[in-house]
């Protein structure tokens, strides 16, 4: 049976529930461009530093009275963690959120500093599924996955929705992709609005069980351990959901990679040409504007989202002390 797909009016509703929390960011201007005009939909500048609190907040907001007395659980690398604990504790929520132990520790504690209790897992030996299951036994936690979900995915797709009201203009949005929430919300809002807008996908070449899975017409998974090799901590899903598949093969154009060393450069550059601090996920677009021009559709007006900020303090250091031309 054919997923069904989340609607424009969805998206819209889901925009009104978010209002006051979710920060309508902005689109910063490109320095250093030629030719066309492209703008950084600045997602790390959101209270929890990622989009993740669009899909969560609407997710959270949406359950019902009964639903929030009992609390909720998720799972998550670290951003959607942040995002769930961060809306739990607005709405006056229990949140128990299970994470990789291999998570940046800058998130897992973010995540408790929330208020959500956290619960690590090795993500070489369990899966997380799994782990979240066996905690819900016996509870009434509400399950709200980083994906796999309409009401997330709505969430997400405010941000496409702000993106054209900012630039109807548009003709070119890359958006990086994991688990394809985000990819999904923002092409299901783009393409119902403005059908000629080519939306293109951004993942680590470490982790393109996504790309794959598109141009394979079939979802492809990767193990852990695969995916655990790109520094991009937050895209590190090893599958797409059958649910974000469906979107992202109606109102995808393409799925493109990039590789390590450019997603490092992509921190560096975006620091200290742009001053903006974006986690290695967040860069994947801008990595591909930089290295992968060749392989994109003509535009003049393009919109790179820079999906968060939540960069390990460690992994900061360690890639802006090696000199760009390194590759290292």
């Amino acid at each position: 049976m054919a997923e069904a797909l989340v609607t424009l009016q969805e998206i819209e509703q889901a925009q009104e529930r978010i209002r006051g929390v979710a920060r309508h960011t902005p689109l910063v201007e490109m320095a250093g461009t030629d030719g066309a005009q492209v703008y950084l939909k600045a997602e790390n500048l959101q209270p929890i530093g990622a989009f993740k609190i669009r899909g969560a907040y609407n997710r959270l907001a949406a359950l019902s009275a009964e639903e929030r007395k009992a609390g909720v659980i998720a799972y998550s690398s670290g951003n959607h963690a942040q995002g769930v604990a961060y809306s739990a504790r607005q709405l006056g929520m229990k949140a128990v959120i299970v994470m990789p132990s291999n998570a940046p520790s800058v998130k897992i504690e973010a995540t408790r500093g929330y208020g959500a209790e956290v619960v690590l897992y090795n993500p070489a030996t369990e899966k997380r599924e799994e782990v979240a299951e066996k905690l819900m036994q016996g509870q009434a936690w509400t399950l709200v996955p980083p994906f796999n979900d309409r009401y997330v995915i709505a969430g997400q797709g405010t941000t496409g929705l702000e993106i054209y009201q900012d630039l109807p203009e548009v003709e070119l949005v890359l958006v990086p992709v994991g688990g394809g929430g985000l990819l999904s919300g923002i092409a299901t809002a783009l393409k119902s609005l403005k059908p000629s807008v080519k939306i293109i996908g951004v993942e680590p070449e470490l982790a393109a069980d996504a790309q794959e899975s598109f141009r394979g017409d079939k979802i492809v998974e990767y193990s852990a351990e695969k995916t655990a090799r790109t520094i991009a901590d937050g895209v590190r899903t090893t599958s797409l959901s059958k649910l974000t598949y469906a979107h992202i093969k109606e109102y995808v154009d393409d799925i493109i990679t990039v590789s390590e060393a450019e997603i490092r450069e992509g921190v560096r550059r975006l620091l200290f040409e742009n001053h903006l601090l974006v986690e290695p996920s967040g860069v994947l677009p801008y990595a591909a504007y930089l290295h992968h021009r060749a392989e994109l559709p003509p535009a003049s007006k393009i919109v790179l989202v820079l999906s968060g900020g939540n960069i390990d303090p460690a992994t900061l250091r360690q890639i802006i002390s090696v000199d760009s031309g390194t590759g290292a």
